[in-house]
């Protein structure tokens, strides 16, 4: 192999020499295992066990042809791809279920009394039994063909594709005795549908666009590549094939670590961190644990700093700093075993403590995150046991100030180890980044850890989303951001980007300064600089400052969360559970427009309620500066 990464000249060699052995089977036991999933600790099983009563409640999920094909007729994703997400998530709640329970029967004996192992072999039949296992927008080759139902003949391996390998891998594997007995022939079945629809076309198919060899890797590659490297390990009975396809995954994966930033910082925010760095650190763990030491590269540094990422962008409770196309309140159904064990391996109390509290904000296994991550949490007795125990004194992810100079962004707190006051972040960056929206420049501002100054997010995904009409989601827009409109909004590509940045980093004052001229097309401003300051101390404060040069109307955007009332050169922003947010500015140098957004898009309420509000200064012609001041209400300071 040439163009070697870190990861391939880490295990390169041990992969070449013919000699390594890799162990065949997932790092959980089986159901056989009583001593393992009898002892599983009552509250991490019960709430398990109540989520799997929900689902026998009700009807299993039926996939649709009609579904499917409306990615090409009218656009709308959602229609199947939240049915196909409701039956893998079904599946996997009852094969957790059926694990813990360990309940079993022979083929013959009659239905109902094993609810949850009869539910869990519906489902997966359903699975082996759905036309493709890929969600419509990906299948590029019904595309071209100009169809509307997939083609089983020729399988295309995307992401959905790769959720369904895992899930089946790891039903495969922690089921089997019991599958053996209560459904013979359906084990060879779902072998069956692993190899057609994902090992073969990822050993056949090497110029997939997500393996990412033009240094164009993203979230995909350790998200496919992860699940292909669960099949292989849970289905793959040849050894040489095993090995041969295990260095596939390695060479794919390096692809990926060698375009992370030595920061750890990610450009699509935190969710996506889950279904990317979050998804390496995984593959990390599942190739340490099948060759032993000979296969382990998780000290690689640059692992650390992707480990540190979700804590750094922490705001409080549920609440986080969101680029790109991350929601601001990302899914709490998540691995969060996966960042404790590795904040335990780092001595890394940040990462560690981050993860802690936020897993204890629900059950210690989430089987919505994944099948075999909560097979994985509910056997890792440091995990329940810690998931149990009483909270952690502090908060010490919540540091001063974090900065990440690769991605840049920067995040700042009034008080380090406490949500307490303000917490300012900024971002300059360009608009070529991953899930990108035209933000060069934007700003978020929170008190108390909730932000009101605020990042709109990911509205619902269609199959415009990832085309040449992306923009006109209007929050993807730079008019719905909180950035200079110098009379028209910023420009799409990596060269409308923010430079000469800078952060100042101190212990009184964090600010982010950066100059956001090439962020709009050519000749629309003859100079935008913006720098964006936290000021700690008595009266804490942030200020945004904003100079020019150029004669187009300029309007100033500022995108609010909460109940917004705009006096004279004031505004003031109100939201439960949290303090007052006093923007000010000079009214002689601007007038303030307010304009109300009601949120009609399922994903957008979830994270903000009804709507949001945009307040606008638009400055006087002959202005060339503004300032706006951000702080907590006088009256409710201390």
């Amino acid at each position: 192999m040439t163009d070697c990464g870190a990861l391939r000249a880490r295990l390169g060699p041990a992969l070449a020499s013919g000699t390594l052995r890799i162990a065949a089977g997932l790092p959980v036991p089986d159901v056989a295992d009583r001593s393992t999933w009898d002892t599983v600790p009552a509250a991490a099983r019960e709430p398990v066990l109540a989520a799997a009563r929900h689902e026998l409640d009700r009807p299993q999920p039926v996939l649709l042809a009609s579904d499917w094909a409306r990615a090409f007729r009218d656009g709308v994703r959602t229609a199947y791809e939240d049915p196909a997400r409701a039956l893998r998530e079904r599946v996997a709640v009852l094969a957790v279920a059926a694990v813990l329970t360990g309940e079993t029967a022979q083929a013959t004996a009659p239905p109902g009394g094993v609810p949850h192992l009869d539910g869990a072999v519906d489902g997966l039949v359903a699975l082996a039994e759905a036309g493709t296992w890929c969600w419509a927008p990906h299948d590029r080759g019904a595309a071209a063909r100009g169809e509307v139902v997939p083609d089983p003949g020729r399988p295309f391996l995307d992401l959905g594709a790769a959720e369904v390998a895992a899930l089946v891998a790891w039903a495969e594997h922690a089921l089997g005795p019991h599958l053996d007995v209560r459904a013979p022939g359906l084990r060879r079945r779902l072998r069956q549908e692993v190899e057609r629809r994902v090992l073969r076309p990822f050993e056949d198919v090497r110029d997939w666009h997500w393996i990412g060899r033009d240094g164009d890797a993203h979230n995909w590659n350790p998200w496919i590549h992860g699940a292909v490297l669960t099949a292989t390990l849970a289905v793959v009975d040849d050894a040489e094939r095993r090995a041969r396809l295990v260095r596939l995954v390695v060479e794919g994966l390096d692809h990926y670590l060698r375009v992370q930033p030595d920061d750890g910082g990610v450009d699509e925010g935190v969710q996506y961190w889950w279904l990317g760095a979050g998804r390496l650190l995984e593959a990390l763990d599942l190739l340490a644990a099948a060759g032993g030491e000979a296969l382990d590269a998780r000290d690689l540094p640059v692992l650390a700093e992707l480990a540190r990422y979700p804590h750094r962008m922490h705001l409080g409770d549920d609440w986080y700093v969101n680029v790109g196309d991350c929601p601001a309140r990302p899914s709490p159904d998540q691995a969060w075993h996966v960042p404790f064990r590795w904040g335990v391996r780092l001595g890394d109390a940040a990462v560690r403590g981050h993860a802690l509290a936020r897993g204890r904000t629900g059950p210690a296994a989430r089987p919505r995150a994944g099948l075999g991550r909560a097979l994985e949490a509910l056997a890792d007795r440091r995990w329940t046991t810690a998931h149990a125990g009483a909270a952690d004194a502090g908060a010490p992810w919540l540091a001063p100030h974090a900065w990440l100079p690769r991605v840049q962004v920067l995040v700042a707190r009034e008080d380090g180890g406490s949500t307490h006051g303000l917490t300012v972040a900024a971002k300059a960056g360009h608009n070529d980044e991953r899930h990108n929206h035209l933000d060069v420049g934007t700003f978020w501002v929170a008190v108390d850890g909730r932000p009101l100054v605020v990042d709109v997010g990911q509205p619902t995904y269609t199959a415009a989303s990832f085309g040449p009409d992306r923009y006109r989601a209007w929050p993807l827009g730079s008019d719905w951001h909180n950035v200079p409109d110098p009379g028209s909004p910023q420009g799409v590509g990596a060269e409308h980007r923010a430079c000469d940045v800078r952060a100042e980093l101190g212990p009184a004052v964090a600010a982010l300064h950066a100059d956001l001229t090439a962020a709009y097309p050519a000749g629309r401003v003859a100079r935008w600089e913006r720098t964006v300051r936290l000021v700690r101390g008595p009266g804490a404060h942030a200020l945004v400052e904003d100079r020019w040069a150029g004669e187009a109307p300029v309007l100033l955007r500022h995108v609010l969360a909460g109940s917004v009332r705009v006096e004279r050169g004031r505004a003031v922003v109100t939201a439960p559970a949290t303090r007052p947010l006093v923007l000010t500015w000079d009214p002689a140098l601007a007038a303030a427009e307010v304009a109300d957004l009601p949120l009609d898009d399922p994903l957008l309420r979830a994270v903000w309620g009804e709507g949001l509000t945009r307040l606008t200064l638009r400055a006087g012609a002959a202005v060339r500066a503004l300032t706006v001041r951000l702080e907590i209400a006088a009256e409710h300071r201390g």
